[in-house]
């Protein structure tokens, strides 16, 4: 076969009737209920390959040649984004076909409160971000057809004699005609087009089969395998080796592949608004990065092998093409070509599409509906015309944009970095959509505060340094910065120099938009509308698809309600949706009949045609001005219920799960507390078993050698042994008293008893230990007889324990214990008081606690375990009453304890005694 440019042109021609058939007659079969396999989970993910163009099939070997494996990147972003994200996808398909949504500039809008401002910024954004890469794909064939002028040498060729941009405009012009016929068949955006996507799916195996079949013909037809390739670029002095793997460029070209899959409004319009089936989203996350595996295993041998064997100064993004012609496989070639036809044209006819909906859905109909009046609005204006003619000038102004950028930039060969700057700008509605799905108060505000900014910085760092080698002006502010601010130079923005201006851009674009994004929606509030609509994005699969909020009925007619459906939706879609809801369309009377449901479903069926912001527009200006019913209101304030029922339930478990996990947090700091006074209580008992049972050890060591003893100092040893084995059973007694009272005693029962018995009883008990310490017991004001509730032994232990203290620890010249009780509102009170030097200020807050023993400065050890206050203590708590360390009528220590009074106990007279 003898290749030409004609030829290929012809060629070209061919293959693009052969897809307006395969749409045409796919078209056909969906209408007449036969569009089973078109809308198969296998279409649906050959279609999403729209996302490989020429730059993945020409440029990703011209980058693997340039810059070695950060063609990788292009590949891998997309398949992170659908074997990690596939929930963010799955979200972002419920929403838009609950929603109606048609567009990405759609989708932003209608989370953000229906907003136009925001909806035509998105739009103008994608316009803008988009013109670079159509005239990728308008070089990627201009390109490749003059590589085949030049290797073939077809100077008489009619094509071969014009330039490159007479050309790509012809180009143009034909891929205008095209689309517009291709794509603006009918006015729903919202509606299906299996005809477009059936044409894109089999354009995806093309290309794929294409690709496969020049690395297999590399590896295999003209080489020895791999090894051999490699082999032959290290002797034709081929970098193999990568110099800084994985640096922060990769890093960069990674997340902006990552974001253009799902912020490209192709890539939307493929993945989101054609999904017929949510399902399909499973097949889709493990096929696509299959695709995406086999588009990518030959590019970097045949990039390899290029550079070994075609001459210097051979363009590498051409390769795929180049090498087969240069080894006269022509068909070969011509199959390359049509591959690499086949990714430019999807790209071109799904961005153009979806370009053209959003322009004309939120900057064309919203100005024809502020600007006409109501009556003019709806008897006058065809939208169905006004949408097909906006579209279709849309599509011929993209593609014109794109020539536009082309012949401005034509001095670049590389198809890759044209392509970024696109990835580049569209990468700035990401945190705005994060936030549309997951941030409930993410304002209007804050959002176009964010995009704004971070287009502002992307144009100035990285779209408008493109242009530098067609304007000097440009040229100049790049090299000096505007006015001669040279903080401001576009590719080292405040002093950032040395950094690769991809990089660059990325970091200050990304930087101010989430900066914005974060600070405008803290300091600015929701209205109204944007409150529910977050509540539906964000709560998306809590809340049923049905509950909508609603626009109030209004003055219009049913017949003007149908008027104005049936100029966006078509007669046959106007006449179905009003009679499957029962509502006569020809009724002139006020639609008294016509619910609020029906006019939200109304509203939602214009959105799939027009947007929600349009669509809002229209039906509130068509139906403004009337009163509302009692049961509409009733209804209203039902949903209004709902909404602030449902958040406050939301904030109710919101509120119980911080209270659970502080109540888990104290819990874990209550528990590590008490292991730490376990640790503390086994260390101080284990201390004060050793002290006696060390003594004990010791004497009795002593006495095992008799015949070294005197009578005197053998009775005094067995005195120390008795004493310190007292020592030792009190000791455990206490520790066993205290275990019973904290994991309580099955046998304890407080029943009445007569309190001043206990005390009298305590006080004789004591008598024996003050004669032997010369301690004398004053009695003062003494209650009478009086009944509380308590365990006589244990109130009985509680005086005892505290008398015998007072007596013990008395360093006083002349001891005195003074002993008085009286009945106040607080019930029985009793005060032991003494005459010695009292217990220091440091241990008054701690000297109920286990081991504090507060010694006096200079006093002799204590005998005493630090256990009693802590036990009489826990006693006392058990009685219902209290212990504590007060001021008495002695200057030492004074200790009262207070306990509740059983009732029918009445107040006696207060008796003296001496």
């Amino acid at each position: 076969m003898m290749l030409s440019p004609d030829f290929v042109i012809l060629t070209a021609v061919g293959y693009v009737g052969l897809l307006f058939l395969l749409a045409y007659l796919s078209d056909a079969r969906a209408k007449s209920g036969n569009a089973g396999f078109l809308r198969s989970p296998a279409i649906y993910t050959l279609s999403i390959s729209v996302y490989c163009t020429s730059w993945t099939f020409y440029g990703a070997v011209g980058t693997a040649a340039r810059s070695g494996l950060e063609f990788a990147a292009i590949y891998m972003g997309p398949t992170l984004v659908f074997v990690g994200w596939w929930f963010l996808l799955r979200k972002l398909i419920r929403i838009a076909h609950s929603q109606h949504i048609t567009s990405i500039a759609d989708f932003l809008s209608s989370r953000f409160g229906k907003s136009s401002r925001l909806a035509v910024l998105v739009t103008l954004i994608a316009v803008v971000s988009i013109a670079p890469y159509i005239a990728l794909q308008l070089k990627a064939i201009t390109t490749s057809i003059q590589t085949v002028s030049v290797a073939k040498g077809a100077g008489t060729d009619h094509l071969a004699t014009l330039d490159e941009v007479t050309l790509a405009l012809g180009v143009a012009i034909g891929m205008a005609v095209f689309t517009i016929l291709f794509g603006t068949r009918n006015v729903d955006a919202r509606e299906q087009h299996p005809g477009v996507v059936a044409a894109i799916a089999f354009e995806a195996v093309v290309k794929l089969l294409a690709l496969v079949a020049v690395g297999v013909f590399v590896v295999f037809g003209v080489s020895d395998g791999i090894s051999d390739i490699y082999a032959r670029a290290v002797e034709a002095g081929v970098r193999i080796h990568e110099a800084e793997p994985f640096g922060s460029r990769w890093v960069a070209v990674l997340f902006l592949s990552a974001c253009a899959v799902i912020c490209l409004p192709r890539q939307f319009q493929i993945t989101v608004v054609e999904n017929s089936n949510e399902d399909h989203l499973r097949t889709a996350s493990w096929a696509f990065p299959c695709y995406m595996l086999a588009m990518s295993v030959f590019i970097l041998p045949i990039a390899l092998y290029g550079l070994s064997t075609m001459p210097p100064g051979s363009n590498p993004d051409m390769f795929v093409l180049t090498l087969p012609m240069r080894t006269g496989h022509d068909a070969l070639a011509l199959f390359a070509f049509i591959g690499g036809f086949s990714s430019a044209t999807s790209m071109i006819i799904v961005a153009s599409i979806a370009l053209s909906i959003m322009v004309s859905n939120h900057i064309v109909v919203p100005l024809a509906l502020r600007a006409a009046s109501p009556g003019e609005e709806a008897g006058e204006r065809d939208i169905a015309r006004l949408l097909l003619r906006s579209r279709r000038i849309s599509i011929a102004g993209m593609l014109l944009l794109g020539f536009l950028y082309f012949w401005l930039t034509q001095g670049s060969d590389a198809l890759a970095p044209i392509g970024l700057i696109s990835f580049a700008g569209v990468a700035q509605f990401l945190p705005a959509m994060l936030a549309a799905l997951y941030w409930r108060t993410a304002t209007m505000r804050g959002a176009l505060a964010a995009i704004s900014a971070g287009f502002v910085v992307w144009a100035w760092t990285l779209f408008l340094p493109s242009f530098d080698t067609f304007s000097p002006v440009i040229a100049d502010v790049m090299a000096n910065g505007p006015w001669g601010i040279r903080a401001l130079r576009p590719e080292a923005l405040f002093g950032m120099e040395g950094m690769d201006p991809l990089v660059h851009s990325v970091f200050w674009s990304m930087l101010a938009n989430i900066s914005m994004l974060l600070c405008v929606s803290a300091l600015t509030s929701q209205n109204a509308l944007e409150r529910i609509q977050a509540s539906l994005f964000v709560d998306v699969f809590r809340r049923s698809a049905s509950f909508q909020p609603r626009i109030l009925r209004g003055s219009a007619t049913t017949s003007e309600l149908f008027f104005v459906a049936e100029r966006v939706l078509g007669w046959s879609r106007a006449r179905a949706l009003f009679a499957s809801a029962g509502v006569p369309h020809r009724q002139t009377a006020p639609q008294q009949g016509v619910s609020a449901d029906f006019i939200a479903r109304l509203e939602r069926e214009l959105a799939g045609s027009i947007g929600s912001a349009s669509a809002h527009i229209l039906l509130t200006k068509a139906i403004a001005g009337d009163a509302i019913s009692l049961e509409e209101m009733m209804q209203i304030a039902d949903e209004t219920q709902q909404a602030i029922e449902y958040s406050h339930a939301l904030e109710v478990k919101s509120q119980e799960l911080h209270s659970t996990a502080q109540q888990l947090k104290e819990a874990n700091a209550l528990l590590k507390e008490l292991h730490q006074q376990k640790d503390e209580f086994l260390s101080q008992v284990s201390h004060e078993v050793r002290t006696p049972m060390t003594s004990i050890r010791s004497f009795a060591e002593i006495l095992m050698v008799p015949e070294e003893l005197t009578p005197q100092q053998r009775a005094r040893f067995i005195t120390t042994i008795h004493n310190e084995s007292v020592r030792l059973t009190k000791l455990l007694d206490e520790i066993l008293d205290l275990s019973a009272l904290e994991q309580g005693e099955r046998d304890w029962e407080n029943v009445p008893v007569d309190a001043e018995g206990v005390l009298d009883q305590a006080i004789a008990v004591c008598e024996a230990l003050a004669r032997k310490r010369f301690v004398s017991i004053e009695s003062g004001a003494r209650a009478g007889s009086c009944i509380v509730l308590a365990d006589t032994g244990r109130l009985s232990q509680v005086f005892i324990n505290i008398i015998a203290n007072a007596i013990s620890h008395n360093d006083a010249k002349e001891p005195v214990v003074h002993i008085s009780s009286r009945l106040t509102d607080d019930g029985y009170v009793v005060d032991i008081s003494d005459n010695g030097s009292g217990i220091p200020p440091d241990y008054h807050k701690k000297i109920f606690e286990k081991f504090v023993r507060a010694e006096p400065d200079g006093a002799p050890d204590s005998q005493g375990l630090g256990l009693g206050l802590n036990i009489s203590n826990k006693i006392v708590g058990k009685l219902n009453g209290r212990l504590e360390l007060t001021h008495g009528t002695l200057p030492g220590a004074c200790f009262r304890i207070v306990l509740p009074l059983w009732q029918g106990t009445q107040r006696a007279p207060v008796a003296e005694q001496v």
